[in-house]
């Protein structure tokens, strides 16, 4: 099993902190796969097996646990003496009233409780309502770059992988994909497994979606368009000049249910001039490009959309909060804040001729602060700087321990 240290060091602080520790993701992201390395921590520490209650709901084997009371009968008998317990439990949204049973286990017993879901909404109102200021979230991604090569050393003993981006950029960040030696079609055929699966348990069955087919449209326009500004009433307008008249609120519920489910992130517009994030002309991005190809195929004039999604999906993982940025009637890509940091990234596929590198460098020119500043692209051996904004290749910028 090969260690994803940023995640558990993430969750090491929160270790016999009373908060619950909730860690969302998309399915086959790896969230299993941390709930193990965090009780490996446990055992490290020093706490005795028996302490560590572990249960995976998608198991046959907890079948009759997905009843509230059923769960927490189960624990009950399990908790034998009053040292604290450690409760790790996995796909918990397949237990009907989670909540309840979560609280009752807080009120009633000394623990330390780790739940993970696949779906985004388990930090809903219900759950706000029962565990209002009691609970932290940690989000868990498919794999980042330096984590593909981290499995491609492992499995393949390859440390200097050739063309190794373009590897990372054709077959995605499942972590399953890299732990075998796949053809891309086999790959993609893996890859729409999980996704049918997302589709089916996380989003048609959780949002009771009749009309799978007009579902299956939405995610072909919104995939179609990544990296693309556009709203609900783009994608009505879409099906309308198709001959099919589709409600927009349909399509807002849809694109929710995409992003309950992990499929989708919305990243909405920020007016950088008056401070302000503005409530239209979202984009979207998917949780892994590798879920485009399996559905739609790999197609090169989606390039600069594909690149976007990368380095959106590396901003999110470090901690950002991320949003396109509006200056004027200039378009910046990424317009990324944590705490006291912000920065600026534009990505372009290359710096083919000086109208594009007067673009992608005039956008970011033109923000006259003091923040960090890139032009990201799959340019090599362009080197230049221009007045502090910084040229980065791709894989450089994904590299870096800190922007």
């Amino acid at each position: 099993m090969i260690l994803r240290p940023n995640y558990i060091e993430d969750l090491k602080p929160f270790i016999d902190k009373p908060q619950v520790k909730i860690i969302t993701g998309i399915r086959r992201s790896g969230k299993s796969v941390v709930l193990r390395l965090l009780k490996e921590e446990l055992l490290r520490r020093g706490i005795k097996e028996e302490q560590i209650i572990t249960l995976n709901f998608e198991s046959f084997v907890y079948s009759e646990l997905t009843k509230a009371q059923k769960l927490y009968e189960y624990v009950k008998e399990k908790i034998k003496n009053s040292q604290k317990y450690y409760l790790l439990l996995d796909e918990i949204q397949e237990v009907e009233q989670w909540e309840k049973a979560v609280n009752s286990f807080l009120v009633d017993f000394d623990v330390d409780i780790y739940l993970t879901g696949s779906n985004s909404h388990l930090l809903s109102s219900e759950l706000a309502t029962y565990l209002a200021g009691r609970y932290v979230e940690m989000p868990i991604y498919t794999l980042s770059y330096k984590e593909f090569l981290d499995f491609r050393n492992h499995y393949f003993k390859e440390k200097n992988i050739d063309n190794s981006f373009v590897h990372f950029l054709r077959f995605g960040g499942f972590p399953v994909i890299h732990t075998a030696d796949y053809s891309e079609e086999t790959a993609y055929k893996v890859v729409y497994d999980i996704y049918s699966s997302v589709i089916l348990r996380d989003t048609v069955q959780r949002y009771k979606i009749r009309d799978i087919e007009l579902l299956e449209r939405v995610i072909k326009y919104a995939f179609d368009n990544i990296g693309n500004t556009f709203s609900g009433k783009n994608v009505a307008d879409y099906f309308k000049s198709q001959q099919r008249r589709v409600d927009v609120n349909t399509v807002y519920n849809y694109l929710n249910a995409l992003e309950g489910a992990f499929i989708l992130y919305r990243v909405p517009r920020y007016d950088i001039k008056g401070k302000e994030i503005l409530k239209t002309l979202e984009k979207f991005y998917v949780s892994d490009v590798s879920i485009i190809y399996a559905l739609m195929g790999f197609r090169d004039r989606m390039i600069s959309g594909i690149l976007e999604n990368i380095v959106f999906l590396e901003l999110k993982r470090r901690g950002y909060n991320v949003y396109v940025g509006k200056f004027g009637t200039n378009e910046i890509d990424f317009v990324a804040e944590k705490r006291n940091e912000k920065i600026y990234v534009q990505v372009a596929y290359k710096l083919e001729n000086q109208e594009t590198v007067n673009r992608e460098f005039g956008n970011l020119l033109a923000v006259d602060d003091q923040y960090p500043k890139y032009v990201v692209t799959m340019d090599e051996f362009w080197k230049d700087n221009i007045e502090g904004i910084k040229h980065l290749y791709i894989t450089d910028f994904l590299s870096r321990e800190t922007f």
